[in-house]
């Protein structure tokens, strides 16, 4: 097998990561219906054997999602053995932000629910797009053909920010991200009219069937094209909250845009 060089495999780790385990060898889904603002269908990485799911069992506390790595960098195959060691390891993750552009079918139906967006903390809005700043974390990547399943594990955090959604006196603020790329998912907190009513809760799904490839900006590496999709839980929650049965679950919300520090 070919190679890489250090630089090389490290930057193509980490974006490998970030890209929530979308590879070409070991994960597919169909490109996003522009028609019907709805998710695609999409294989994840393959569940474990052991019943866990993903990444194994879950720890208590803000941030764990059940997939932050192996056992001190290793990782288990499909029979839940420990193998090899992560080709890549990313033990904290340092800026830059993950950015959505906001799909105009989410737009129109905010508007229909007379439900304004904003943001909250260090988030911004500028151009269409909402960013969070990515505040930490960790990353392991493996080899897909190594058996480690999920061969993509971690946690890309963005505490101190997220998206409100005010209606009338109702307003409901989507807080404090966290990225698990094992699972492609993004879960956080919820707040209705300053209470919290969710902690950790998963909020939105991650598809990668329009990934672009990997660039660079300097010694950042950016990823473009994963989209992004109400969860069926955070439509439940948002439909409580505002009264309504009008949100669903696959409800496209926009296209992400990961920029990561390689150094």
């Amino acid at each position: 097998m070919h190679r890489r060089s250090p630089s090389a495999s490290k930057a193509a780790g980490v974006l490998a990561a970030l890209a929530l385990a979308v590879s070409l060898t070991a994960c597919a889904s169909t490109s996003d219906s522009v028609g019907d603002n709805r998710a695609p269908v999409h294989r994840e990485n393959a569940q474990r054997s052991d019943g866990q799911g993903p990444g194994g069992s879950s720890s208590e506390g803000h941030g764990d999602t059940g997939s932050h790595g192996g056992s001190e960098g290793h990782g288990t195959d499909a029979h839940g053995d420990v193998t090899a060691e992560a080709d890549v390891t990313i033990p904290a993750l340092t800026g830059v932000d993950t950015q959505v552009l906001v799909d105009e079918g989410f737009v129109d139906a905010l508007t229909t629910l007379g439900v304004t967006p904003g943001v909250v903390g260090t988030a911004t809005f500028e151009g269409g797009s909402f960013a969070f700043p990515i505040t930490g974390g960790n990353v392991q990547y493996w080899d897909p053909e190594s058996g480690v399943r999920p061969y993509v594990q971690g946690l890309v955090e963005h505490d101190g920010s997220g998206i409100s959604l005010t209606a009338g006196d109702t307003v409901v603020e989507l807080t404090n991200f966290d990225i698990d790329p094992g699972t492609s998912e993004l879960y956080g907190d919820v707040s209705l009219d300053g209470t919290v009513v969710a902690g950790h809760a998963l909020l939105f799904d991650l598809h990668g069937g329009t990934l672009e490839p990997l660039r660079t900006e300097g010694t950042n590496g950016v990823l473009q094209g994963t989209t992004v999709h109400v969860s069926d839980a955070a439509a439940d929650l948002l439909n409580e909250a505002f009264g309504t049965t009008a949100v669903e679950g696959g409800l496209l919300v926009g296209v992400a845009t990961i920029t990561v520090a390689t150094q």
